[in-house]
């Protein structure tokens, strides 16, 4: 199991304490550190900051969102970055939600798998660099097609130092899970399971089967995100993860679009997450909050003293991830990457 550090998207500021983690991060082994994007901070910017401080560790995006960039400009960053870092550099894209896509970035959000195929497959021909660039998807187009007529097809200024930087989505639905292991080199999940490790096998499975797929089991990376709080009393371990899993599960998405909360509501908690829903967009966090049963943090999380996540991790080692994408103070880095030694 490898290890990989998590810094995340700021609130309302950058965070305190990033460049320690980082530093001790590296210096444990860790195998790579990811950063994010919501609606404020962006993923790039942070990594190339803090990345230059480093040597060794790679430097990924947990998750560039698709609807942010067009496919070439995404494309031109992913190449600068992994010149800039020697070839460390791996790109995380996700689509978001329709709230986001369309409320801030002012783009239309159907048929997301779709459009992150075509957004791949663009970003794969900038990067083989063999040809100019010409697309003619139902998304995309390169040219452009309709305005001045004058665009031409190119191909990058750039040489880029590897025409093969790894692509991994972030993905929660069995489609885009499967679509990930046929397109990608690896998967982002924000919640995880270890319980549902069958259900997400097969879907990992199903997008290894299909003709053209990069990736097989033996070589494909699952880097998930999982909580991890040391402490004696569970119960107050727990509460320092309701918030979160209260926000996404709750307020992260509209009514009847929420993709975090279909996640849950698969791990048998449909009916905790309508009420954690309805607390939340009613405007009760705290009861939203205290909504989130501990079985529903322990399903996705690592909490409570040493010697129980240490057999707790045992599940998580027995599943499809190879990667855990941590987050915490050094001294949390310095236990975790003790437990998995």
């Amino acid at each position: 199991m490898k290890l990989a550090l998590g810094l995340g998207y700021w609130s309302s500021g950058p965070p305190a304490g990033s460049v320690e983690q980082i530093a001790t991060a590296e210096r444990l082994g860790f195998d790579s550190m990811w950063t994010a994007e919501a609606y404020g901070s962006d993923a790039l910017t942070p990594l190339a900051w803090w990345g230059a401080a480093t040597q060794n560790i790679g430097l990924g995006t947990s998750i560039c969102q698709v609807s942010a960039r067009t496919p070439s400009a995404m494309a031109m960053a992913a190449m600068t970055l992994d010149h800039l870092s020697g070839g460390r550099f791996r790109l995380g894209l996700g689509v978001s939600g329709p709230q986001v896509v369309e409320g801030w970035y002012g783009e239309p959000y159907p048929k997301p798998l779709a459009r992150t195929r075509e957004y791949v497959e663009i970003i794969r021909k900038i990067w083989a660099r063999d040809l100019p660039v010409e697309y003619h998807g139902e998304f995309y187009h390169l040219p452009y097609k309709g305005g001045s007529d004058l665009g031409k097809p190119l191909k990058s200024t750039v040489h880029p130092l590897r025409s093969d930087i790894p692509i991994y989505l972030g993905a929660e639905g069995p489609k885009n899970v499967a679509m990930a292991a046929e397109i990608a080199d690896g998967w982002l999940p924000l919640f995880f399971a270890p319980k549902d490790n069958a259900f997400y096998r097969d879907a990992l499975a199903e997008g290894f089967a299909r003709e053209g797929a990069r990736r097989t089991f033996d070589d494909f990376d699952v880097a998930a995100v999982v909580p991890i709080v040391p402490g004696n009393d569970v119960e107050a371990a727990a509460d320092a993860v309701r918030p979160m899993l209260a926000l996404y599960a709750g307020g992260m998405g509209a009514r009847n679009a929420n993709f975090h909360l279909d996640v849950f509501a698969r791990m048998g908690y449909e009916a905790e997450c309508a009420k954690i829903q309805d607390l939340y967009l009613a405007g009760d966090k705290k009861a939203a909050v205290a909504a989130v049963p501990t079985s529903m943090v322990e399903a996705v999380a690592l909490i409570g003293p040493p010697d129980k996540i240490r057999d707790d991790l045992a599940k998580w080692e027995e599943s499809v991830v190879n990667t855990l994408v941590i987050s915490g103070p050094p001294r949390l880095l310095e236990l975790v990457a003790d437990i998995v030694s």
